[in-house]
């Protein structure tokens, strides 16, 4: 088997299309990191905003666990 190009330089003109070819690879590498990126920063903040909602919902519950319990004492007294 014989490689398509004979030296480096050869291989990065590509036969005299390596503006095309190689704006090519640009335009398509650039949005796929712009999705990897957009993806891991949207994940981190749908993780921020459900540890906020769990930690919202303890204390909530925490609340009403304390505010029945005093009202339980109350009655007791």
């Amino acid at each position: 088997m014989t490689p398509a190009f004979a030296s480096w330089s050869d291989f990065f003109a590509m036969g005299g299309y390596a503006f095309y070819v190689w704006l090519a690879v640009i335009l398509t590498l650039i949005p796929l990191f712009g999705l990897v990126l957009h993806t891991v920063l949207f994940r981190r903040r749908l993780l921020a905003e459900i540890r906020q909602r769990q930690s919202r919902e303890r204390r909530i519950r925490a609340a009403k666990s304390k505010k029945a319990a005093d009202e339980a004492a109350g009655e007791s007294v």
